[in-house]
């Protein structure tokens, strides 16, 4: 019988293996530098030559990206398929935010029940620290930092789930996801509780996740989603009798 020799992957292989492993699991994210090459050869402990060569082969597939002068990035098109001009008429056409609503109905849903299943407490503590970021814009009123600390308190939430391809369905979905919170939280914030409401039900939705109870936190995403929905119709409704007042004035 003939045996096959065994042949050893080349060095630069083996970074590219776990260099795409970081990408997938979220360790390494769209639009982050690299580490300079002298500090990156060390943590992976390899030669210069070899990180080089895995760089270039990364380069090559698009996951990374070399600036004149300015180091290496994870390329920030990553999920770009998901941005295309469809997604683009979501933000212009304010109906369609309902039908986004639904779709983060379901996302976030299923998002919340696997984070309670499966986060770790490296993952419990990340959601704290994004959700005390949160409080700390909202006890501020900063409303620009809050819509941003919204958007990633979700976003560790989707980490915390350890599918990676919920979490780069929610990363590729960021722009999206941050106007669609900001035109809601810009509607909704000025009315008496409705803020303090929703920051509540983040809350809830949290300990819901450290619990480790998947249904209560799946309960907790749809019920938070659910108010926002009803809290945007009544608007819509306010707005609605607000005009025709208006209009009857005008003609008076």
């Amino acid at each position: 019988m003939a045996y096959q020799k065994v042949r050893q992957p080349k060095i630069s292989d083996v970074i590219v293996e776990r260099m795409e492993e970081m990408i997938l699991e979220g360790t390494l994210k769209p639009g982050q530098k690299l580490l300079p090459e002298r500090e990156l050869s060390k943590q992976f402990e390899v030669s210069r030559p070899s990180l080089r060569e895995a760089i270039q082969k990364l380069t090559a597939k698009g996951l990374l990206v070399s600036r004149q002068g300015g180091g290496t990035y994870v390329s920030e098109d990553l999920g770009g398929s998901f941005m295309d001009p469809l997604l683009e008429l979501f933000k212009s056409h304010p109906e369609a935010q309902y039908d986004l609503l639904e779709f983060r109905h379901a996302l976030e849903g299923v998002t919340a029940y696997y984070a309670a299943l499966r986060s770790t407490a490296t993952d419990k503590q990340a959601i704290q620290t994004s959700y005390d970021a949160l409080q700390v814009h909202h006890e501020n009123k900063d409303f620009e930092k809050e819509v941003s600390a919204d958007v990633d308190f979700h976003l560790t939430i989707a980490a915390s789930t350890h599918n990676m391809v919920l979490l780069h369905m929610m990363r590729a979905l960021f722009s999206l996801l941050r106007q669609h919170i900001g035109d809601n939280l810009q509607n909704i914030y000025p009315k008496s509780g409705y803020r303090q409401k929703i920051h509540d039900q983040h809350y809830k939705l949290m300990q819901a996740i450290f619990s480790g109870e998947p249904d209560a936190a799946q309960r907790a995403a749809h019920d938070h989603l659910a108010y926002v929905e009803e809290s945007l119709l009544e608007q819509g409704r306010e707005n609605t009798r607000v005009e025709r007042a208006m209009r009857r004035s005008g003609n008076s």
